[in-house]
């Protein structure tokens, strides 16, 4: 029975320190450092103090909801694209997977990866199953966190980030 408690213990504390709370609106962004699918690395740092960056975390490539969001992205991304900013999808999937999703989505933006779970820790999204909860941060050019939607409609994702971006008064591209 005492080893039986001690596992569970053991379980219930390493799930405790895996998981992070979520970041919240004025929070600082973590300086991620992701590939995405179109074999670039990405880094906040990159953005940092030039635009903002949206980061829409999901759970697993090659998925019903994931698909759904992934491609209204795209298929919405020309609302997104009224912003300046820098936009993704991420999950904790491996790159090579990530990279076939993407391709077989035809999408027209960098998924990235975070297979370490680092970044999904950062931010809080890492759930007790080890994938991201389906999440989308919203960061300023100064790397805060300025918005976080926690209920995403996956067939409508890419107007609903469009109508945040104009909520939170983003640059619109010059």
């Amino acid at each position: 029975m005492k080893r039986i408690i001690s596992v569970m213990m053991a379980v219930a504390t390493a799930t405790a320190l895996s998981m992070a709370e979520p970041l919240k609106v004025g929070d600082d962004a973590p300086n991620f450092e992701m590939k995405g699918s179109d074999g670039k690395t990405y880094k906040l740092s990159d953005f940092k103090g030039q635009r903002p960056v949206v980061i829409a975390w999901y759970p697993k490539a090659f998925t019903g909801g994931c698909t759904k969001e992934c491609k209204a992205l795209a298929e919405q991304g020309d609302e997104i694209r009224k912003f300046d900013v820098a936009y993704f999808t991420a999950s904790v999937d491996e790159p090579a997977k990530n990279k076939e999703f993407a391709e077989s989505l035809k999408l027209d933006y960098p998924i990235l990866s975070d297979p370490s779970k680092e970044t999904a820790k950062a931010c809080g999204v890492l759930n007790e199953r080890g994938m991201a909860n389906r999440w989308t941060y919203y960061i300023d050019k100064n790397g805060k966190i300025a918005a976080v939607d926690q209920k995403v409609n996956t067939e409508n994702h890419g107007k609903d980030i469009a109508a945040k971006l104009k909520e939170l008064n983003f640059p619109a591209k010059k």
